[in-house]
């Protein structure tokens, strides 16, 4: 990509080749990555904290329902984006190597830097305020699938079987790297359908602020999770 295709000098966005992978290892280093958004002329931010694996094979995977029109960008080529309603919020996916394969955002923290300031972070807000009306806490503002769509505001309609474009929505990468990633199971997965296993990734920095904390009280490491090392330096079995 040439220096006249991005949307500001400093930008990286991901390259396709960084999705043809194994979809534990995408989403193992899609940790740290902010996820950019223009809306009504802003560039809204926010960091990759929580990630979850998804195979073909693993019942818990929508590919592993078969082929729909709905599905087919799970079996399109990686860096596919794919989005669907969980509870009736939008939720984002990217497609990894392999037919149906892929990697769901589970949870974010907002950005605020040189390309998405103070007017950005306030969009946000608006675009999903708590029950009450009023403004949720910095840290809740994306902590959930379908909060981080909604203050993102990504749709389902305009970018599910899409690519991503770096003049409107692209995944950055900003030097960031976790200094410890955790690795537990997956959340919301029925009983029967590999809820067992271990293909859920958090940044442990930020562990109080995805949609479950990991290392809550009853968890016990090595039992309930277990620690992967840095970003980059990690290995999955």
């Amino acid at each position: 990509m040439s220096a006249t295709d991005l949307p500001w000098p400093s930008a990286r966005p991901l390259a396709d080749s960084f999705f043809h992978r194994e979809s534990r290892q995408v989403a193992v280093e899609l940790l740290g990555k902010v996820i950019r958004h223009k809306v009504d002329g802003l560039w809204l931010s926010a960091r990759i904290i929580e990630t979850e694996a998804y195979k073909l094979e693993d019942k818990g995977s929508h590919a592993s329902l078969g082929y729909t029109h709905t599905r087919r960008a799970l079996f399109m080529d990686g860096g596919t984006i794919y989005m669907y309603y969980a509870r009736g919020g939008d939720s984002l996916n990217i497609s990894a190597a392999g037919p149906g394969n892929a990697v769901l955002i589970k949870s974010a923290y907002p950005v605020t830097d040189a390309i998405s300031g103070p007017e950005s972070l306030a969009l946000m807000h608006r675009l999903n305020p708590a029950r009450n009306g009023e403004q949720r806490p910095l840290e809740k503002l994306c902590a959930g699938q379908t909060l981080l769509c909604k203050a993102l505001r990504l749709k389902v309609p305009e970018w599910t079987a899409q690519q991503f474009d770096t003049s409107r929505f692209f995944v950055d990468d900003d030097d960031y790297r976790p200094a410890e990633i955790i690795q537990t199971t997956r959340l919301g997965i029925p009983t029967g359908r590999d809820e067992h296993l271990l293909y859920r990734f958090v940044d442990a920095d930020y562990a109080r602020h995805c949609t479950r904390n990991p290392l809550g009280r009853t968890r016990l490491e090595g039992e309930h999770y277990h620690y992967l090392g840095s970003a980059g330096v990690c290995k999955l079995d």
